[in-house]
Parts: structure tokens; sequence; C-alpha cells
């Protein structure tokens, strides 16, 4: 679990119903050569399924996202973070949006939620991304 006093959002797409964010640890990251990695963790919450899944990120996964952000303002589906060394997630711009959180390699499970995002959803997740990126800077 992710100490709330040192997390941030860097997306959530939420209905009244349901929702899935990516919540990243901005504290004590792990280093791996000259890469840093960010404990995070994908939450799933519905009436039907919640969960949690781990994961780090790193500062060139925060790009990645900023470019799944473009696609998926281009109307095209996006896949996060890259590299399947993780857990990860898919999005399909649709209506109702498709987020489906895939726990691989570990579980080999998946589970698919629509989203009835609200307006604006892009721009806030556009924020979200810069909050974290200038609190790892």
């Amino acid at each position: 679990m992710i100490d709330d006093a040192h997390a941030l959002e860097l997306f959530r797409f939420a209905d009244s119903v349901q929702s899935v964010t990516l919540r990243v640890a901005c504290d004590a990251p792990m280093v791996a050569g000259e890469e840093r990695y960010y404990a995070a963790e994908i939450v799933l919450e519905s009436g039907f399924v919640s969960g949690t899944v781990g994961l780090h990120i790193s500062g060139g996964d925060l790009d990645a996202w900023g470019r799944c952000l473009d696609a998926l303002d281009a109307e095209e589906g996006a896949e996060w973070p890259p590299g399947g060394r993780s857990a990860w997630l898919s999005v399909v711009p649709e209506d109702p949006m498709e987020v489906t959180v895939h726990d691989s390699p570990s579980t080999q499970i998946a589970v698919q939620v629509p989203v009835d995002v609200a307006p604006g959803w892009l721009e806030e997740n556009r924020l979200r991304l810069e909050h974290v990126r200038k609190a790892v800077a």
C-alpha cells in the first residue's frame, strides 16, 4: 500500500459508480542504473469488483502516459505502461470508455470497467500528469 501523505494521482477514469485510478508514491524512488522507479498502484473500484495492483513507474513511463493521453484525445486506444514488465492497462475511447486493468505477468487476471467519463476528463488527467512530473523532478 502507498502512503497517502506522499501519493499523487497520475490518472483517474471515474463516473458515479466506478473508477480506475493510478496513485504514485513520489518519495523514495528505487534506483536502477540511471533510471528512478516510483512505487505505484492501480486502484479499481466498483459495486461489483474492487482491487489494487502494484507496479513501479519511471520518468520514461510518465512520458509514455503523456503520449497515451494524446492518443486518447485523437480517439485512438492506448496501452500503458509499455514493456510488459508489470501490471498495465488498456483504454478504448468508446462511449462508455473501456478501461481494462491487466495483472500480467503475475496472476494473468484482467478486469474490464466501462466508465462514463465526465467532460473535462482529459484536461484533468493532463494536469495530474504535470503534478506528478513536478513532484518527481
